[in-house]
């Protein structure tokens, strides 16, 4: 399930503001300023920091390659 496109517009990282993008294979919300990925569960974006995961510079590094 995917998160709706009009929804993700309006996010933002919770703790830096700054915008983030959808990984739709990892189910993920990314914010690589922060180096955070926040998961998505039924279409719903869990938006907390006590539940994001730490992405690894690879990860990172690869996001900003994508732009």
């Amino acid at each position: 399930m995917s998160v709706d496109r009009k929804t993700l517009n309006l996010l933002v990282c919770p703790l830096c503001k700054s915008g983030i993008s959808y990984q739709r294979k990892e189910e993920e919300l990314v914010c690589v300023a922060c180096g955070l990925a926040f998961p998505v569960r039924n279409g719903i974006p869990v938006m907390l920091e006590e539940e994001a995961r730490e992405i690894s510079l690879e990860e990172k590094e690869q996001l900003k390659k994508k732009g």
